[in-house]
């Protein structure tokens, strides 16, 4: 063979190497303020205290990396250099109080040069003083709940949990766009260039509010409250997902933060509680059951079909409501109680409000085969509270 014909069989080869083995067009692209195609690195860090940790991370990076080079440099020349075939013959000596100056000092040295930026890093992280804004955030299976305690917006809450539209991908194994899994019906707000304290912790399991662009990663523990903090300085989207195992739907408990500028989160605020007011309703108001079973709807869709399924039959460990024996119970109470202080697997939704509670009973009582005729009044609820 010569060496042209030689070339050229390995030019084909090469060639059907590389279309064997070339990676499948992606229909996604990078998402901004989350994961990007193919990504090997850190997200880009959108917080001073995520460039922080990004410039730590590859200070550590790079000492280890030198560490290595020098380590086993010395090693392979000695290897090669002092070979038993060039007649080298090993040294035969004992205690060199050179060499144990040498491997005292030197690594005392290493390890100082890491630790002073690492407890700098990590002591600004935990440095929750002064913040303009305080939000609790509760990990409940699979949602976030959002209370807003002190600053603009005090008093606000809701619950943040996956984007119908994007289950229903997830469920007919149809998955689409940049966001895939990380849209959220109801995103965390925040005003841009501003501390935001947050304080974490848990309705039922072991959570972790984890957003990596902004350098946030807290747990959340039934029972106990953590805090964390980042500053935002420029306006966008990011996201972030549950990271400690808690459940079946781990997958679907994503975070997305939005970020706004003051004037539109001064706006956002003035809405949120004008819903909030409309939503205070008066506790003493007699209701028709036209009127409960509209509301209740409503409630039902947003809250309570993702695990309760929209005709009611539940499924993969959700018991139904179509056919309850709960539901159907002319003991009205009992129901009330399920939603007041949860069940099992079903967290607490003493959040809604009496005539929203009242309202979802009535829905279920009176819809699919149930028929009871039975009708709640927010009273009712809030006897049940006490």
């Amino acid at each position: 063979m010569t060496m042209r014909s030689f070339w050229r069989a390995a030019g084909r080869l090469a060639l059907t190497l590389g279309t064997m083995l070339a990676l499948p067009a992606f229909a996604v692209g990078d998402l901004a303020g989350g994961p990007a195609v193919n990504q090997f690195y850190l997200d880009a860090p959108a917080s001073p205290i995520a460039v922080e940790q990004l410039w730590l991370h590859n200070f550590m990076l790079a000492i280890c990396l030198v560490i290595f080079l020098i380590v086993f440099g010395v090693m392979f020349y000695s290897i090669v250099m002092h070979r038993k075939s060039k007649g080298a013959r090993a040294a035969n000596f004992h205690e060199s109080t050179t060499v144990e100056l040498a491997w005292t000092v030197v690594p005392f040295i290493i390890v100082i040069l890491m630790a002073l930026p690492a407890t700098k890093t990590v002591i600004a992280m935990k440095d929750t003083s002064s913040p303009d804004l305080t939000i609790k955030v509760t990990g409940i299976q699979w949602k976030w709940g959002y209370d807003y305690l002190k600053g603009e917006g005090e008093g606000i809450g809701f619950v943040s949990t996956i984007d119908p539209a994007q289950r229903e991908m997830s469920d007919a194994g149809k998955p689409q766009g940049d966001d895939y899994l990380l849209k959220v019906d109801n995103p965390l707000v925040v005003p841009v260039d501003r501390k935001v304290r947050i304080i974490t912790t848990a309705d039922d399991v072991i959570h972790a509010f984890f957003i990596p662009s902004l350098g946030v990663q807290e747990t959340a523990v039934p029972g106990f409250v953590r805090d964390t903090w980042f500053r935002v300085d420029k306006i966008g989207t990011y996201y972030g997902q549950c990271s400690q195992l808690c459940g079946k739907e781990h997958s679907y408990m994503p975070i997305q933060v939005k970020v706004v500028s003051q004037v539109d989160y001064t706006a956002w605020v003035g809405v949120k509680k004008k819903e909030a007011a409309a939503k205070a309703d008066d506790p003493n108001k007699l209701w028709d059951l036209a009127g409960l079973e509209a509301r209740g709807e409503q409630l039902y869709t947003a809250n309570c079909q993702v695990c309760h399924q929209p005709n009611g039959k539940g499924g993969n460990g959700v018991k139904p409501l179509d056919g309850s024996p709960t539901v159907l119970d002319a003991d009205k109470t009992k129901q009330i109680h399920v939603l007041l202080n949860g069940q099992n697997a079903m967290p607490s939704w003493k959040q809604l409000s009496d005539t929203e509670i009242a309202a979802v009973v009535t829905f279920t009582k009176n819809h699919w085969s149930n028929a009871t005729g039975q009708l709640v009044q927010p009273t009712e609820v809030a006897a049940a509270r006490k």
